[in-house]
């Protein structure tokens, strides 16, 4: 299978170098020609859980100077913002019965999917925790993997093949309730990871507070809210998508929430630390706009969309007391 990774972040270079180190040929497509040279000059280095990797003057070019039709398998592993403009030059290098597989966070599979009907497009998902440490060398911070599936649901030969193929890099399973998996992730990327960036610090810390824990759990229940208008059946992750009721046993599913992300930098803080644009507008921004169609009231991820994006334009910086303001503002009553 030929295999193509566009975006040589974090995710693009963890999952792309160690499928080089376990025989795969992998071509990598950057932004241009001229960081295609200096990442083929610098190679790849990653460090962390798995071991370590070094591939030397890795197969890379320009997203543009992808022949047409040339690839079976496409990974789109840009940032959210980059996806949409990637895209187009990704699926026409995609050779006939291969596909696109975005693993952006948020509903980018399902976004770029409806803005180009009949594509081949399969969902993807990723719960590998990485971080660059700097250019073409990366840090993977948890045993985590891809998930990857159809997004119309169901099993399919060609997305058992690519599979097979991913998870000789890193550990990879299948589902044949993609759409569902996608809501699980997005609501744990609109309560753990944005409330994380706004009060610049991880969930463990921010949740030591009650106020903030009432936040987080209204966050969710709004999200999932919007999930089940949508006839969706969220699919487990690393903990059941829908909480128990009684209060003890919701205690015991957010320490396993706790457990599982609670002492991970929240990837929207380093983008608002960098100065780079965040994937708001894929998360909270995407439930907002789907409870708006829905009828489905969705005032607090209107209200995050709103402080992130005033976060992202240097008019307010990452701080508990943001995350305290809006608890105060949307306590139960």
């Amino acid at each position: 299978m030929r295999v193509v990774i566009v975006g040589v972040g974090a995710l693009g270079g963890v999952i792309g170098a160690r499928l080089v180190a376990a025989g795969v040929h992998v071509v990598f497509a950057t932004r241009d020609a001229r960081s295609a040279a200096a990442l083929r000059e610098r190679g790849l280095v990653v460090d962390g859980i798995g071991g370590a990797v070094t591939v030397a003057a890795p197969d890379v070019c320009a997203l543009d100077a992808l022949p047409a039709a040339s690839c079976d398998l496409v990974v789109l592993a840009t940032k959210a913002g980059d996806a949409f403009a990637a895209a187009p030059r990704a699926l026409a290098a995609v050779a006939p019965g291969g596909a696109l597989l975005p693993i952006q966070n948020g509903a980018v599979a399902q976004m770029l999917a409806d803005r180009h009907p009949g594509a081949p497009i399969v969902g993807g998902l990723s719960n590998l925790g990485a971080s660059a440490v700097e250019p073409g060398r990366f840090e993977q911070r948890n045993d985590g993997h891809l998930l990857v599936g159809e997004l119309a649901g169901g099993a399919s030969d060609r997305v058992a093949a690519m599979c097979a193929v991913l998870a000789r890099g890193v550990r990879t399973r299948a589902t044949a309730n993609m759409t569902g998996a996608m809501w699980s992730k997005l609501l744990l990327n609109c309560a753990v990871t944005t409330l994380g960036a706004i009060a610049g610090t991880t969930m463990r810390d921010y949740l030591a507070h009650a106020d903030c824990r009432a936040l987080f759990e209204r966050t969710y229940d709004e999200a999932l809210a919007v999930a089940l208008a949508c006839r969706v059946q969220p699919e487990r992750m690393l903990v059941e998508p829908i909480p128990p009721r009684t209060a003890a046993a919701r205690d015991a599913w957010l320490a396993e929430v706790v457990a599982a992300y609670g002492d991970l930098k929240p990837s929207m803080l380093h983008d608002l630390e960098r100065g780079r644009p965040t994937e708001i507008d894929y998360i909270n921004g995407y439930v907002h706009e789907r409870g708006l169609a829905l009828g489905v009231a969705t005032p607090i991820a209107a209200a995050i969309v709103d402080l992130v994006t005033a976060m992202s334009g240097g008019h307010a910086r990452p701080g508990l007391d943001h995350l305290r303001a809006l608890a105060a503002r949307y306590a139960r009553g």
